[in-house]
Parts: structure tokens; C-alpha cells; sequence
């Protein structure tokens, strides 16, 4: 019986890995080539595909070395950590939208420092651009960066179960 390549653990496990790091290079492309300086949330919505990139390159590792079932749990870890990454990402994207309000860390600072006049960190304020998380810096086809993320995390999560699935088998 021939499996199809799709039905594969290590095809659906690769194509999982070269979105991650297709997306993962373009945020950095977006920030250091565009300009777009990323908000907090944008920054530790990263953290996922820093974690999910090697963890996938270790279950693919060990998927072509036979450890299946290790492979599988690495995959299902992976399938959890992006589709908490959608669910984080969908509350930026929803503080874009003004649904509900970002966090406090995401806003200008404003008096919360006080006036004492004359310079250091007050003057360092007045040059420095705060980046908010609840202003979208780019959007595309209507969505922004955030809402993005939100899809490209569901297929993520989607592509790393289906990989563990296949794995087990």
C-alpha cells in the first residue's frame, strides 16, 4: 500500500517547518528592510517560532531516525504552542480593532514619568517613537500583521497535529 505524500509525517512536517521560518524571516524582513518597528505583543508573539523552529527540526530528525512516537508528542507540543500563539495573536489583533484595550505596557508612557523640566529621560522621550500595539503599523487585504499571525498560527497548529497523527500511525 503506497501512502500518499500529503499523508506523509515527515512532507506535512517540512512544509509545517518552512512556513514557520518563512514567516518568522519575514517579520525580521518586515522590521529591518520596511522599516515597521514591531510593538511588544508583535515581539512575543515571535517567541513561538523561536521555540517551534528547532523543536521541529528535532522531530524531523527524529522521525527520520524512527523514533516515531517522540517525534509525534514534539509535533503535538508544536501544534499546541501555535495554536496558543493564534489565540495571543487574536487578542492583538483585536486591540487593533479597538475591541478591547491592549495592554498598559503597549501605550505611551505620557506624565506617567512627571515633568521635572530640562533633559534626561524626558528629552531622550520627546526624540524616542513609542510603538503601540493597539495601532496597526501595516495592514494587508484588511487584515494587519496580528491578524496575520492568527492564520498563519492556525495552519501551523493544524499542519503540526496532522503531522503527529500521521506519525503515530
Amino acid at each position: 500500500m503506497r501512502t500518499s505524500l500529503l499523508s506523509s509525517p515527515f512532507s506535512i512536517a517540512s512544509a509545517v517547518l518552512a512556513l514557520a521560518m518563512a514567516t518568522i524571516v519575514g517579520a525580521l524582513a518586515f522590521e529591518h528592510l520596511g522599516g515597521y518597528a514591531p510593538c511588544p505583543l508583535c515581539l512575543e508573539q515571535r517567541y513561538a517560532y523561536y521555540v517551534s523552529i528547532p523543536a521541529l527540526a528535532l522531530a524531523l530528525w527524529l522521525l527520520a531516525r524512527g523514533r516515531k512516537g517522540l517525534a509525534a508528542l514534539l509535533f503535538a507540543a508544536v501544534a499546541a504552542i501555535f495554536f496558543a500563539n493564534a489565540g495571543f495573536a487574536a487578542y492583538h489583533a483585536g486591540a487593533e480593532w479597538k475591541f478591547w484595550p491592549g495592554p498598559d505596557t503597549c501605550a505611551a508612557a505620557g506624565d506617567a514619568l512627571g515633568t521635572s523640566g530640562g533633559g534626561g529621560l524626558l528629552k531622550e522621550l520627546e526624540v524616542t517613537h513609542v510603538v503601540r500595539c493597539d495601532e496597526p503599523a501595516l495592514r494587508i487585504f484588511g487584515l494587519s500583521l496580528a491578524g496575520w499571525n492568527v492564520l498563519i498560527c492556525l495552519t501551523l497548529a493544524a499542519g503540526a497535529a496532522a503531522a503527529a497523527r500521521a506519525a503515530r500511525r
